[in-house]
């Protein structure tokens, strides 16, 4: 069947022989990619009624395959014009030879598609909005990390493949081999701040110090990481703000991350009150507060006298919560309901300083303001 499709192409060309070659080549390949636009509309239109009915997932599939397919089918098309066409030997090259850089490239579009879908499949399985998700959250950043560096690769191989088909080109690498030595310094040197940052960006994926979503304090801010590159990390502040700090950062640099084994956290709260204040029924209300509490996990609610200063005690308040945004929420409502309960039953036990005002032993007086002496006045004679 293809054998009579060829012959009778070419028999339509030779009707047009009359015509300059070049433009009857020009005709044959214009005509094959616009063939190839109406069959990849027909196939386009046909996949897209198939998974109509189907979830959010495969319609993205087919949506995302569009420029793909479109590419293949011309392709295709362009290849068999190219047999047809009444093209000189020089001609007939180039086109191959282009034909032949599409076909790497889209040998790189479809690696790159398939690292897409694959990473989406495996990422369904797990849900970053849930209360525990720190399974999630681990999964997610090592797939993120390696997704890019993946995605990275299959660029750079993919350019080279197509460099690698030019004679100079190939002759050039091959001569460069000769002095790899110094050139690989060269280029070492040169690439070094990329290079660092995409070990790194492989040693946090499989280390994982963190990860997206992650609680973290680094420069003395605290947020939690928002994305995380080939490169750089975003680390979205407390207000909103964004640091951006290289991957390298997390490997050669202190942090804290309060999420690193499990998103629960204890939080915090200080207060100082006078020694009079009734530790045991404070420590009641905490117990009262954090059980009215919709941020409270039930798992730690303790109140402890932490030390004991000149003029007050330190009393420390621990109270858990699922998440450190939680924990922060937490803290402040049992400090703030915490001192209005003390306002309105126990206002002695707010801090206070203390006067000791001693009485004059027996016998003794307050001295007297010393009265101002009058001067002594000269008589005159």
């Amino acid at each position: 069947m293809f054998d009579q499709f060829n012959a009778a192409a070419r028999s339509v060309v030779l009707m047009f022989s009359w015509a300059p070659p070049l433009v009857v080549s020009a005709g044959v390949l214009i005509v094959a990619v616009l063939v190839a636009l109406a069959l990849h509309r027909l196939v386009f239109r046909g996949m897209t009624r198939l998974v109509r009915d189907r979830d959010l997932f495969w319609r993205s599939i087919v949506a995302r395959t569009r420029g793909l397919t479109r590419l293949a089918i011309i392709m295709f098309c362009l290849s068999i014009a190219a047999g047809i066409a009444p093209l000189t030997r020089v001609e007939t090259s180039m086109v191959r030879h282009l034909l032949l850089i599409c076909f790497i490239f889209l040998v790189g579009w479809v690696a790159r598609t398939a690292i897409h879908i694959w990473s989406t499949l495996y990422l369904r399985r797990f849900k970053l909005d849930a209360e525990d998700n720190l399974l999630a959250r681990k999964h997610t950043t090592q797939l993120s990390i390696l997704k890019r560096v993946a995605t990275l690769l299959v660029l750079v191989l993919t350019f080279a493949a197509a460099l690698m088909t030019f004679d100079g080109v190939r002759q050039y690498g091959v001569s460069l081999l000769a002095s790899a030595g110094a050139a690989g310094i060269v280029v070492g040197f040169a690439l070094q701040p990329l290079l660092r940052n995409l070990v790194a960006g492989i040693q946090l994926a499989i280390t994982q110090p963190i990860r997206i979503d992650d609680a973290v304090i680094v420069e003395n801010e605290w947020g939690n990481v928002e994305e995380i590159s080939s490169t750089y990390v975003v680390v979205r502040l407390w207000d909103w703000r964004r640091m951006v700090l290289p991957l390298t950062y997390f490997i050669e640099t202190p942090f804290q991350n309060w999420t690193r084994e499990s998103s629960s956290l204890l939080g915090t709260v200080i207060i100082h009150v006078d020694y009079t204040a009734p530790v045991s029924a404070m420590r009641r209300k905490l117990e009262e507060i954090a059980a009215a509490s919709a941020l409270w996990d039930r798992r730690v609610a303790g109140l402890q006298v932490l030390e004991l200063r000149q003029d007050t005690m330190e009393i420390r308040m621990l109270v858990s919560a699922t998440s450190a945004g939680r924990a922060f929420d937490l803290r402040c409502e049992v400090r703030e309901k915490l001192i209005a309960w003390l306002q309105a039953e126990y206002p002695g036990a707010l801090p206070r300083r203390r006067t000791e005002i001693a009485s004059l032993p027996e016998g003794a007086a307050w001295l007297p303001d010393a009265a101002p002496k009058p001067r002594a006045t000269v008589e005159g004679n």
